[in-house]
């Protein structure tokens, strides 16, 4: 009961805070297109209000809300709670997202101006909560999950903008900006709140291998590349880019999907992967084309990345999440450094070497909306690619001091986590049936 009320009397301070700085500072933005919008609104590519737009907006809502939502259900007697936490944090998230990136990118006159631009980037900061939370479910209770989530946008936020507005680095599928900074200060808040299992039970026992969890992964599958391409192509502005992010965003998944079949078999006494090894695969190779997708990649590069990451996200189940639990005392629950920090990486240092290639000639009139600076000729290809390499350390720092910072506010007694023996048993804060399927 008081785990319950303190959850309430949080969602009622949060909601209440938001609702009074809605009604403060947040308008509709009164220009529907670049031309009529003003030149502090940095419209040219943070305000695209256009029909395809809002349609774009749809699919990654749809993407960020299912998707995510259905890949954190693994867990047999977390996976109802599970999904309950995800749309909780969804709903929390975009709210408070909308406010902090609107201070930063869309602050105009004493008032926030949004559109639909605005709520894909709430969007995708969201999605850098969720994959946070994948490495730490089951092991935090809701109160700890919001207060991740509150001091993540922020953060998240603020290595966007140093990012995407200072640096002027492009990253139009957020490899950095969402899969590699959301894992791993995931990572760092699972180490600071590392407790070893008393009971010492193995991952594969804490996963229900009956009929649902495989229901989730396939529904969750399915929505990914449905609706993926959208979400690496929701920030592009010119139809070349926007056709080049998702033909490369599709061969890179159906690459990697590859490569799970491929590899599977050889590590693990399954004659077929998992479900879930799947949709892992599939995150994988979508990760990789994060920064890269909407740059000149070519469609056999596509295949090469995704295969690759398709590679990764394997060994890394097999060999790295091991050695994490064991050497760091890092538990990462979903997994989330195979399927989105080390494919984000990737994209990061392939979207680096695109960059060496970008010329008037290879990107034609795309080469202004990608790289602007460049076009201009206020940077050479070679100063943008140094900057594009350089925010992948800059991104790795922010992630791990915030994530440290969050995991000590999480780890106060006053939060009061789960007993570790019941930790990945949501019996105390959700109705789980403890019988058969």
């Amino acid at each position: 009961a008081a785990s319950r009320l303190r959850l309430s009397g949080l969602c009622f301070l949060l909601q209440i805070l938001n609702i009074l700085l809605f009604a403060v500072f947040v308008r509709y933005s009164p220009e529907s297109s670049p031309g009529h919008c003003p030149p502090q609104l940095n419209c040219s590519r943070r305000n695209q209000d256009s029909g395809f737009q809002q349609l774009r907006f749809q699919d990654v809502h749809i993407q960020v809300l299912l998707s995510f939502g259905l890949l954190v259900a693994f867990l047999g007697r977390y996976g109802p709670g599970s999904a309950a936490i995800s749309i909780l944090i969804i709903a929390f998230a975009i709210q408070w997202a909308v406010l902090i990136q609107g201070f930063l990118s869309f602050f105009l006159n004493g008032k926030i101006y949004m559109g639909a631009q605005s709520m894909v980037s709430a969007d995708f900061c969201t999605a850098a909560v969720l994959i946070s939370a994948g490495a730490v479910l089951g092991r935090v209770n809701p109160v700890q999950m919001l207060l991740l989530a509150l001091l993540e946008v922020i953060l998240c936020t603020l290595n966007e903008y140093i990012l995407l507005s200072l640096m002027g680095v492009s990253d139009s599928g957020r490899s950095l900006t969402v899969h590699t900074f959301g894992a791993y200060f995931g990572l760092m808040v699972s180490r600071i709140l590392y407790q070893p299992h008393k009971d010492k039970r193995k991952r594969e026992e804490w996963q229900d291998r009956g009929h649902h969890p495989d229901v989730f992964a396939v529904v969750g599958t399915l929505y990914l590349w449905i609706f993926w391409p959208s979400f690496t192509s929701a920030t592009t502005v010119h139809d070349n880019a926007k056709n080049w992010a998702v033909l490369n965003t599709y061969f890179s998944l159906v690459a990697s999907t590859i490569a799970t079949f491929i590899l599977s078999p050889v590590l693990y006494e399954e004659s077929t992967p998992w479900m879930v090894q799947i949709q892992d695969a599939t995150l994988a190779g979508m990760a990789v084309m994060g920064m890269a997708g909407e740059m000149l990649v070519t469609p056999f590069g596509a295949l090469i990345a995704g295969f690759l990451a398709g590679l990764i996200s394997l060994l890394g189940f097999r060999f790295f999440t091991p050695v994490l639990h064991s050497r760091l005392k890092i538990q990462d629950t979903c997994g989330v450094h195979n399927i989105h920090g080390l494919p984000g990486i990737l994209g990061a240092l392939l979207g680096t070497l695109l960059t060496l290639l970008a010329t008037a000639d290879t990107f034609g009139d795309s080469l202004e909306l990608v790289f602007p600076l460049v076009a201009q000729g206020s940077r050479t290809v070679t100063d943008q690619a140094f900057i594009q390499l350089s925010a992948l350390p800059l991104t790795l720092l922010l992630a791990t001091l915030g994530g440290c910072l969050t995991g000590v506010v999480l780890k106060h007694k006053v939060l009061r986590s789960p007993p570790d023996a019941q930790s990945l048993e949501n019996t105390v804060l959700w109705e789980v049936k403890l019988g058969n399927c």
